[in-house]
């Protein structure tokens, strides 16, 4: 992907509504928030090494956890 907006060919783009368009930039900040932070983990790491493995948190604990909220966010079906 590149940094440069594609070419304006507006002719040949559909124009997203003021309030879809809006959506799409808070996406796109949030992807990029997301990618700051990563970068941040991975910067620490090259840094400062691994942490500890007692610091962790185990994977299946992140997996119920990350479920677990997924499952609240769905509305219950009778």
């Amino acid at each position: 992907m590149s940094d440069q907006p594609a070419p304006a060919d507006t002719a040949a783009r559909q124009q997203l509504d003021p309030a879809a368009a809006d959506a799409v930039r808070a996406r796109a900040a949030r992807t990029r928030a997301d990618a700051d932070r990563y970068a941040t983990v991975l910067e620490d790491i090259a840094a400062h090494g691994l942490p500890a493995v007692e610091e962790c948190t185990p994977w299946a604990e992140l997996r119920e956890a990350q479920l677990s909220r997924l499952a609240a966010q769905r509305p219950a079906v009778a």
